[in-house]
């Protein structure tokens, strides 16, 4: 960079093109027009997590045992979903850098917004239930809440691993690539969502998962609407990346969908049946998860659907024998390879 006594503008009447990636210089070029109609389905569907009726979820009706489990969920659940804003942050930086269309821009900047507001639900029901704003400096008052904190314990230990994995390889794909991870996280946690939201019976929870699984199918529309313009003219070796990917991502999002593979998470042996045992008393005090075999076939529904986007454009799908889908073996997953999908 010139220095102060070395001014470009003293020699020549423009300055010379800015080195890239960088945001400038700015422009606000809009070609996609479903990408400004999801824009503007965002600014009305945006919500205040501090606005919802938490003054109904009267916790001193639960044990503390129910209360230590459901709180356990949504630890779990903030692994993927609290971690999200500096995630999409990441990936919205990334847009102005390559200079993308400014309703991309918007829509990146309004999935960062949204995941906020997810991080902040978790936030608020793990207070409410524990009383205490840190699921790790908590002192569990049960048995199984002791557990449930050694679990925690090992799913941010991972969070970490993964995060890290995270910033080494936004800068190494292109946004093409990043769509498909997105989109497995988005299609998967739509589906869920909804499904707690019609099996919760707190009103609070409820209103919480259907909210996020509305910004979720709006999240998901943003990356199928970005891989209809791009995907036709894939890159080879982007195609590749994306098939290493898909089965990445079922590895990774399997701890809050299924259940987390011993060979991808590193987890004490005793870390699922806790979790088992936790889902169980959530279950019985009216705190809806589904059952294994029903987290299994929701899994594999989502997983077909995604196969179902990305055969259109022509992708090798893994094979994710897990849940009963054939497809190209992929025999390791290196996390200097791939993107987590938070």
């Amino acid at each position: 960079m010139a220095g102060p006594k070395d001014k470009l503008a003293d020699k020549m009447e423009f300055p010379p093109a800015t080195p890239q990636p960088n945001i400038y210089p700015l422009s606000w070029e809009s070609e996609t027009k479903k990408m400004e109609e999801i824009w503007e389905a965002a600014q009305r569907e945006y919500w205040d997590p501090e606005k919802l009726p938490w003054d109904t979820l009267d916790v001193s009706k639960y044990s503390w045992e129910e209360r230590e489990c459901i709180a356990y969920w949504w630890t779990l659940l903030s692994v993927f979903d609290a971690s999200a804003p500096p995630v999409f942050a990441s990936a919205m930086i990334k847009t102005y850098e390559a200079h993308e269309e400014d309703a991309v821009r918007k829509c990146f900047f309004s999935v960062t917004r949204d995941e906020h507001n997810h991080e902040q639900a978790c936030r608020i029901a793990i207070q409410k239930l524990l009383e205490h704003d840190n699921v790790l400096t908590y002192e569990p008052k049960t048995e199984i809440g002791k557990k449930a904190q050694k679990n925690a314990h090992w799913l941010y230990y991972n969070g970490g691993r993964y995060w890290d994995g995270y910033k080494q390889a936004v800068p190494r794909y292109s946004l093409a690539v990043l769509f498909s991870s997105f989109l497995m996280g988005e299609i998967a946690s739509s589906t869920i969502f909804h499904q707690m939201a019609r099996g919760c019976e707190e009103p609070v929870f409820k209103e919480v998962f259907s909210k996020i699984g509305r910004d979720e199918g709006r999240h998901m529309a943003i990356c199928m609407s970005l891989m209809e313009r791009d995907y036709p003219g894939l890159a080879g070796e982007d195609r590749s990346t994306i098939t290493k990917q898909i089965r990445a991502g079922y590895l990774f999002l399997s701890a809050i969908l299924f259940e987390p593979p011993e060979d991808f998470w590193d987890l004490p042996k005793d870390f699922i049946p806790t979790q088992r045992e936790i889902e169980s008393i959530a279950r019985k005090a009216g705190f809806f998860i589904p059952e294994y075999e029903a987290k299994k076939e929701n899994w594999r529904n989502a997983i077909l659907n995604l196969k179902g986007v990305l055969d259109k454009y022509d992708i090798p799908f893994p094979a994710i024998p897990e849940v009963g889908i054939t497809g190209e073996e992929i025999r390791d997953v290196d996390m200097e390879d791939i993107i987590p999908v938070f």
